[in-house]
């Protein structure tokens, strides 16, 4: 993970000016806190969950902060209630998912209405390298679900109530559309 600090230090860059004292967020797939300590402190509170335990004892190890709490969940049945969160965010995890449409239901479950979503997610570009990348990545023992390219996420995205607000070379940020039926 140390290698890659360049690439989540920019994501953070991108995702602060849109947190303020006020926000509850939930973090999904928060893997062992590479976001989660960076941007808590910008939040009123701050709950980091990853579907492995083992994840979640490891981000434990690097510290406490007063608005950071860490605890195991499937991203596919949160326990938490009905538009309980300001904000989502889902850092490079959708794409490993084997029901990422799931995850999708549940985010919008738990976000509150005009709710933001951020979900920087791993792109492909079309080419000739696609194929020795995916290669590559299999036999170092990577699986992706998923292999959406810009247009495709954004479809996906908006598949699930949400409206893309802003792309950015590190993330997507989008809004919970209002549910006017209702």
């Amino acid at each position: 993970m140390k290698k890659d600090k360049g690439v989540y230090d920019k994501v953070c860059e991108y995702i602060r000016p849109h947190l303020n004292k006020d926000m509850e967020v939930l973090e999904l797939a928060c893997g062992s806190g590479q976001l989660s300590f960076n941007l808590s402190k910008h939040t009123k509170s701050w709950i980091s969950t990853d579907f492995s335990e083992q994840m979640i004892q490891e981000a434990k190890k690097r510290g406490e902060y007063e608005k950071l709490t860490f605890e195991t969940a499937d991203a596919v049945a949160l326990s938490y209630s009905y538009e309980k969160f300001d904000c989502v965010l889902i850092a490079n995890a959708l794409h490993i998912m084997p029901k990422p449409d799931e995850a999708m239901k549940e985010i919008y479950r738990v976000l509150k209405p005009n709710g933001t979503l951020f979900a920087p997610t791993f792109l492909w570009k079309e080419g000739k390298q696609r194929k020795m990348i995916k290669s590559l990545m299999s036999i170092l023992g990577f699986k992706m679900y998923q292999e959406w390219d810009k247009k495709e996420f954004e479809d996906f995205i908006k598949e699930y109530g949400f409206s893309v607000v802003e792309w950015n070379c590190a993330s997507i940020y989008a809004g919970k559309v209002p549910d006017i039926l209702s």
